[in-house]
């Protein structure tokens, strides 16, 4: 069946680039959410304990309960507000403070800019004071750049919104509160970073979604996406191929089909132009549910080893190229 391999090597390669401009492997909090990225939430944050990073985020408690012996701290991003020694709770609104168990470690969110999540600037002294009101544990205050991957200053408006924010929080005499605003997209046109630490997804796993005119930082992409021949035929010349007989052989070839399709989370979008792999073959016809079929006769292609690059042919993002692959493909250390 299809499998996918995580390239240790350059994990740790992307790690230290963050680590260059961070200063201090301790700031680093490493994005594991959505199955980390679909390349493997337990081998991700196994790798990232090897190297020596301490912090990590995740999207609920359960994908925190999978990694948390791992860790000094997670940080959920959504979820029911519980006490735990380990993992605090994103306080995305005042209802969840009301919600919260006492006692809880929360991560009070403050929205600066993006509208998506977090309280409003304007409720801040009420979410302070309800949260010393509820015995509440204010472990970290943070926010989210809705634009620092465009060519665009919103980031430093953002910015002098989430200073005032940090003014407000000290002056009310909390104490021991971290302080972090940085995506991946941040960090890199960051130039002197100097908050608690960093939220890195997309750029741990290797694609900087930077546009060109911004500094280039070098990353290497950890996953690999084979998949595996399960039969093979010769087509005849004028013979069609797969659902519909899209692709019409324009001479005698061999074809060969192998295990890969939407089943597995590989996209089936439609495209006047076909897919060609690493190898250079084009898919041939349509993505049926579980296969894909290509001029070839070899056991195993290289399906995808760069989901930016991929990505471009399918007029999205990496993120959508890594995330949709199904959990029940086999995964690897190499």
């Amino acid at each position: 069946m299809a499998t996918i391999t995580l390239n240790k090597e350059n994990f740790f390669y992307n790690l230290n680039q963050i680590a260059l401009k961070t200063g201090s492997v301790d700031k680093i909090a490493v994005v594991l959410k959505d199955n980390a990225y679909g390349h493997g939430l337990e081998l991700m944050a196994g790798l990232a304990h090897e190297y020596g990073i301490k912090h990590a985020v995740v999207k609920d408690f359960e994908e925190a309960k999978q990694i948390r012996y791992l860790f000094k701290t997670v940080l959920i991003l959504k979820d029911e507000i519980i006490a735990d020694e380990v993992c605090s709770f994103t306080v995305n609104s005042l209802t969840d403070i009301t919600s919260a168990q006492e006692g809880a470690r929360v991560e009070l969110k403050v929205d600066t800019g993006m509208h998506r999540n977090g309280i409003a600037m304007d409720e801040l002294d009420e979410a302070l004071a309800e949260i010393e009101k509820k015995h509440l544990t204010l472990v970290g205050v943070m926010t989210h750049f809705r634009s620092a991957d465009l060519l665009s200053s919103e980031l430093f408006w953002q910015k002098k919104n989430f200073e005032r924010v940090k003014e407000k929080v000290r002056n009310r005499g909390f104490k021991n509160v971290r302080f972090h605003s940085h995506n991946s997209a941040a960090i890199f046109r960051t130039q002197s970073f100097d908050e608690d630490l960093v939220r890195v997804g997309i750029a741990i796993y290797g694609y900087n979604e930077l546009p060109a005119i911004y500094d280039a930082i070098s990353l290497k992409p950890v996953l690999t996406l084979y998949a595996k021949k399960t039969s093979t035929r010769i087509l005849k010349e004028s013979q069609r191929v797969g659902y519909a007989g899209d692709f019409t052989a324009n001479k005698e070839m061999t074809v060969s089909t192998y295990d890969l399709g939407y089943g597995n989370g590989w996209t089936r979008t439609v495209n006047s132009n076909a897919y060609v792999i690493p190898e250079g073959l084009p898919l041939l016809g349509r993505v049926s549910m579980d296969f894909i079929m290509l001029e070839s006769e070899k056991e195993e292609v290289v399906i995808m080893d760069d989901a930016q690059k991929a990505a471009e042919y399918f007029s999205t993002i990496s993120y959508e190229m890594t995330t949709g692959l199904s959990k029940d493909i086999k995964r690897r250390i190499v």
